[in-house]
């Protein structure tokens, strides 16, 4: 006759592990292709842990973050791979802070600012983002002769563009800045395409990001700095060195709806996990040097993990310990 201890014992075993594989796990996808990789690197560990995950279709942060906040008390998990600290945290806030987890660092030291051409920067001493006030500097980057310099600018709804605007009219360059916006990777591209014509440009980027890999700052490209900081949270953008960009160097962290803290493993990975920020930029290069389809990503994730078998085993070891 069996042992009613270890019947009982077998069942709660059973049921554990029931609740475990029927927790559905939905990874929502940001339409930046670039951000795929850092994505599908928690993923996998999230498969390697024993639990099967569904990816949403390209959306907008604004779509991701309101996904994340719809399902806040739902039983099953929606995580973002891509969420920038503090860049997004205004549509945090506006959706409700009780709404989501936000994680510790995944990707540390995401700097961003505006850049023009070496060439163009040193003949004429530009050091600033202000210089542009003044109209000859400004017609110096001016692309279809309105007068103004044409800027390569920020997509609506990822959050930079917020910034970028309120400079425009903090530092009293609305009259002689033009702000691009569309299609960023277009944009940026017909940008590369007039620096390699040798026209003057001006551009904002970020980091990671392949952008910085054909167009490398110090020996290409050179930051523009800001007179004194000026952001819509009224926040320093001072760096410890005194540098000054314009934009807070942001984390990128993994967010999710409120409800995942229960399941302490998936939380415990969420807050552990790492990457660097170098392998985003280096993968991110291999795409914009074609290697950019779905294949080629999960090649590439593959890679990574085989690279860094031992952490990726010893965040595994950590977050199942945590259940």
């Amino acid at each position: 006759m069996l042992n009613k201890k270890f019947i009982i014992g077998a069942l709660a075993s059973i049921l554990v592990s029931t609740s475990l594989f029927a927790t559905k796990i939905t990874a929502v996808k940001t339409s930046i292709a670039e951000e795929s990789f850092q994505m599908k690197i928690v993923v996998q560990l999230l498969e390697k842990m024993g639990y099967e995950v569904e990816t949403t279709n390209d959306v907008s942060y604004d779509i991701a973050y309101q996904t994340i906040a719809n399902n806040a008390k739902s039983d099953d998990v929606y995580f973002m791979a891509a969420g920038w600290d503090p860049l997004h945290n205004g549509k945090i806030e506006a959706l409700g802070k009780d709404k989501f987890a936000k994680f510790s660092e995944y990707i540390s030291g995401c700097a961003q600012g505006y850049l023009i051409d070496k060439k163009t920067a040193d003949k004429y001493n530009i050091k600033y983002i202000n210089d542009l006030k003044d109209p000859k500097i400004a017609k110096l980057f001016d692309l279809n002769n309105d007068g103004k310099a044409d800027l390569t600018g920020c997509n609506a709804g990822w959050g930079c563009e917020k910034v970028i605007e309120h400079q425009l009219d903090a530092f009293d360059l609305r009259g002689t800045i033009q702000h691009n916006q569309g299609e960023y990777s277009a944009l940026i591209a017909d940008t590369i395409a007039n620096y390699k014509t040798g026209k003057p440009i001006l551009y904002y980027t970020w980091t990671p990001y392949w952008v910085s890999g054909k167009l490398i700052p110090g020996k290409d490209v050179v930051f523009l700095q800001v007179t004194h900081s000026a952001n819509p949270n009224q926040s320093s953008t001072k760096l410890s060195n005194g540098a000054d960009y314009g934009f807070a160097v942001n984390s990128q962290k993994i967010v999710a709806n409120a409800s995942v803290k229960k399941y302490k493993d998936i939380s415990k990975l969420f807050d552990i996990v790492k990457l660097d920020v170098n392998d985003v930029s280096g993968q991110n290069m291999l795409m914009t040097n074609g290697q950019k389809k779905e294949k080629d990503i999960d090649r590439h994730v593959k890679m990574w993990i085989e690279k860094n078998q031992d952490k990726v085993n010893s965040w595994i070891k950590e977050a199942k310990a945590a259940k």
